[in-house]
């Protein structure tokens, strides 16, 4: 099966269909601008972290450099913990990561006016990493739910090659609505982060709530 081929219905896994996707990718681009605004970190995309601690230690403003330290240990520290899971546990993974998500991400929202802002940093950062390396296929296909860089290419190819005539317009679509959906869990982070600060976590809660239930539905109910 090549990366754009779409798996059948019957072999597709309750974790892999395009609602749960749609939902993690949310939460993901929605945690991203939460983190940006409060923390001046990212949550999810470690490639601007790591870019932005290299330019500042490259002219020796080694305060901001090392500001962009702790995420990037909390996301391999999450990466770590969820390969854990993922053997300890089998399927039950994803269920178990996404009820570690929304616990942490409760916490965090409880606590938002007493925790330093480093342990925000480093509960988001985690809590994104386990997202990641849990959720990561759509219909068979390997996808991001907190960064749209392979996604936006997934998307350019399907639809070069069902305009060639190679292809389905699915997977495109599909790709094309991750990443539409991610700018709107972003844009949508970023205005409840300004406007509702102390509640703002709880739209990516409810959206992770959304997957728990939809990874314990029946197939029926699971598939789109």
């Amino acid at each position: 099966m090549s990366t754009m081929d779409i798996a059948p219905v019957s072999s597709i896994g309750r974790d892999e269909t395009v609602p749960i996707a749609l939902l993690l990718a949310f939460a993901g681009g929605y945690l991203d601008a939460y983190t940006w605004i409060v923390h001046g970190v990212m949550a999810n995309a470690q490639t601007a972290n790591l870019v932005l601690l290299w330019v500042y230690g490259s002219i020796g403003d080694w305060t901001k450099a090392l500001h962009f330290v702790p995420p990037i240990l909390a996301f391999a520290a999450g990466i770590v913990i969820a390969a854990w899971l993922r053997r300890a546990t089998g399927e039950r993974a994803r269920v178990i990561s996404t009820l570690v998500e929304i616990v942490l991400l409760v916490v965090i929202a409880v606590l938002h006016n007493r925790l330093p802002d480093l342990a925000g940093t480093l509960g988001i950062s985690f809590v994104a990493a386990i997202q990641s390396a849990v959720f990561t296929r759509v219909e068979g296909v390997v996808f991001s739910s907190v960064m749209i860089t392979g996604n936006m290419r997934q998307a350019i190819e399907g639809a070069f090659a069902a305009a060639s005539g190679d292809g389905s317009l699915r997977p495109p679509g599909i790709f094309a609505t991750l990443c539409l959906t991610f700018g709107l869990g972003a844009a949508l982070g970023a205005f409840a982060t300004k406007q509702i600060p102390n509640l703002a976590l709880g739209s990516p809660v409810i959206a992770l709530l959304g997957v728990l239930l939809l990874c314990e539905a029946p197939r029926d109910e699971a598939s789109l």
